[in-house]
Formats: structure tokens, sequence, C-alpha cells
């Protein structure tokens, strides 16, 4: 197609800068993959200012390949280059986003994500040319390890010293001893933080992805607590017991075809006193909004995982990770919910309170 429209050179020549700025960390966040995989941020981290060839040496990995991933960390402000002593280094704030998977502030293991999606690409335009759906499970495996371990930091900084204590009367009858139910709990991080921080509770963690649910239990084996935690393959509409003081569901009701299903069968699963904690992405009420590195976040996520998920399955919803309050209070009066409560937030997530 040929436009003949005039050009406002100054306005193409900011969407160009921006396009190479996008294409630079495009082709970047494979190199973000690469030395996670490989263990080169760790072993930077560790070496302190180091040569390509000390760095080459102490991950175990050819030189001429660590100079050129190196200077490609530095161009993109992923590391620190010395030109007078040819060393690089990390920073500590670097070091916190990228080689301490302890530290709430982890994030390289996004990066994973983004690299599922390229290699789920040609599925993923098919399902968007046709309606169709792509579940969860028909994912490249880099999808369930990358959204593990990134969402992982952010329950750890948050889950037991802030989200719970928000919730009232929550944390007091966890302490004391309840049944707790961890729904789409994929492999298992904030089921088994929920163990570890209440012993005298029972936790029971759902997802209808079998493998998911495998490597939950290994990970709970890692982490000493397979004896105290149970993990099930069901699906949020169907999971069973009944009596359940706290249901959980962490970032994935917008993924589900039937959410007001959910609904109902949560609320038929709790006390009469129960709670059911909701967290959801960060979002606003209308699309302008939601115009800001956060909402393209998420809903560039949103159209190739979590609007695909919901349509591979019976419901009819697709809420998409940008769902309003609106639409998530509404999803929860329909399920018989009477109580509605944002009780804390963090700059990517909401925290809600549901109660009966």
């Amino acid at each position: 197609m040929t436009s003949t429209v005039e050009l406002d050179e100054a306005r193409l020549g900011d969407f160009v800068q921006r396009f190479l700025t996008d294409l630079g960390a495009a082709y970047h966040a494979v190199t973000v993959v690469v030395g996670d995989r490989l263990g080169l941020y760790r072993a930077l981290a560790e070496a302190g200012p180091a040569t390509a060839v000390g760095l080459a040496a102490a991950a175990g990995c050819d030189e001429r390949y660590t100079q050129e991933w190196l200077n490609a960390q530095a161009a993109s402000g992923y590391c620190e280059y010395d030109p007078e002593t040819g060393h690089y280094h990390l920073t500590p704030e670097q070091t916190a986003c990228l080689a301490d998977e302890n530290s709430p502030a982890f994030l390289a293991a996004g990066m994973f994500v983004a690299a599922s999606l390229f290699k789920d690409e040609e599925r993923l335009a098919e399902a968007i040319r046709t309606g169709a759906g792509v579940g969860w499970g028909e994912h490249h495996h880099d999808l369930y390890v990358g959204v593990e371990r990134f969402f992982r930091p952010g329950y750890v900084a948050n889950l037991v010293s802030s989200w719970i204590p928000a919730l009232e009367g929550v944390e007091e009858k966890l302490n004391a001893g309840v049944t707790i139910a961890d729904i789409g709990c994929g492999h298992g991080a904030s089921t088994i933080l929920l163990t570890r921080a209440y012993p005298n509770s029972t936790v029971i963690g759902f997802d209808n992805h079998g493998p998911s649910i495998d490597a939950a239990r290994a990970a709970a084996g890692e982490a000493g607590v397979a004896d105290r935690v149970r993990f099930e393959v069901a699906s949020a509409q169907d999971y069973p017991g009944v009596g359940y003081d706290l249901v959980c569901i962490f970032d994935a009701l917008h993924d589900m075809g039937d959410p007001v299903g959910a609904a109902r069968h949560i609320r038929s699963s709790l006390t009469d006193d129960g709670t059911w904690l909701l967290v959801e992405p960060m979002a606003g009420s209308t699309v302008t909004a939601n115009l800001n590195p956060v909402g393209r976040l998420f809903y560039s996520v949103s159209t190739l995982v979590c609007t695909p998920s919901a349509r591979s399955q019976p419901g009819g919803w697709a809420l998409g990770a940008q769902a309003t309050e609106d639409q998530l209070r509404s999803v929860t009066a329909q399920g018989g919910f009477t109580r509605f409560r944002r009780a804390v937030d963090t700059p990517v997530n909401r925290i809600i309170e549901v109660r009966p």
C-alpha cells in the first residue's frame, strides 16, 4: 500500500526512534535469557569487575561469545563497563534484578516469558486470525518456568508481609490453623510460601495443568514441606472440598473462560465467614488510563497468553489482563459474593478481598 498522505518528518523520526529502541530491546531480551540460563549474570556478580576472559572462565563459556555478550549488556545498561581497565561489573541494583533470584526485585526470568511467546508466534497468529483459543498447556515450556520465577519474588516480598495482613481477620485464622485452597497454583510458589508461613494451617494447591502440578510437588520436596502441602489437578470450577477459610487466586481469574463459574464454586467451597483473596494485574477503568508501561506489558501478554487461554475454555468469557474493577466486582457478585474491597496495591497488582 502506497500512502499519499504527507508525513510529519519530526513525528516520523520520533516513531522510528521508538521502533529501533523496541527492536533493540527485543534482540537484547534473548541475551538476557541466555545470560540467565548460562549463569553469566551470577558469575559476574560473584567475580566483581572482570574482563571477558575472566568471566568466560568463571562461567565456563567461550571467551569470544562472552565478549560480545558483555558488550550487549553494557550497551543496554545491564552492566557497567570501564574503558580504562576493560572490566565489566554489575551495580548492586543490576545484581538484585539480574543475578539474585532471592531478591524481591529479581526480573530476569520475565524474559523467559517473552522468549516462549516468540516460540509460539505462529500458533498465536493463527488463533488471532480464527478466534480459536490456545490453552495454557499448549505453550512452550519456558512460559511456565518464566511465570513461576518472575512472579515468585513479588509473592515473597508481599504475600505474608502485606497482602494477608491487609485482609480482615485472616492472619489470625491462618496462624491458628485453617484450610487454604490456592487455585491456579502453577508451580506452587505461592502455595509453598503459605505452607511455610502458617504451619498450623492445611494448604492445598490446585491447577488444571498436570505438568505444573508435577513441578509443584517437586518444588515442595526441595523446600522441605512435601509432608505439609498437597497438590492436585483440578480447575477453579471443580476443585474438591468444602469448608475452606481462605481461597486464593493469584493473577489467574482473567485467564479463565468461566470466571463466574469459578466464583460460584469458590463461594460454595468457602465457610460462611471465609475470604477469597483475589490478586489481579493493576489496571485502570478505561483504555486511556492503561496507556502506560504497565498497561503495555499487560495488554501484550493478554493478547498472547491470557485471552487465548480463556478462549480455549468453555464459558465464553475473556476478561483480559486489564479487567476493570467493575468487571471483577460483577464476576464476584454473580458468583454469590456481596463484599468486594481493594485491600492493598502494588505497582503491578490489585489485591482484593472478596467475602460472602
